[in-house]
């Protein structure tokens, strides 16, 4: 009885190519969300650059 019946080999192969897809999905999706997380911390950054440099504008003009 240790004979493997004939489906059981190729199920367990579209499992694990599933697995296989899943895991490299996963991995694309953590760079993806790596590159947004710099992107946004850059733009966070000229942003906060912008307003300080608004706020000397405006330190400026009120003591004329």
């Amino acid at each position: 009885m240790t004979d493997t019946p004939p489906q059981v080999a190729p199920a367990v192969e579209r499992i694990d190519r599933a697995i296989a897809r899943i895991e490299a999905s996963i991995a694309a999706r953590s760079e993806s969300g790596d590159a947004l997380a710099r992107r946004h911390a850059a733009l966070k950054a000229r942003m906060a650059e912008a307003v300080a440099a608004l706020d000397d504008v405006i330190a400026r003009g009120s003591t004329r």
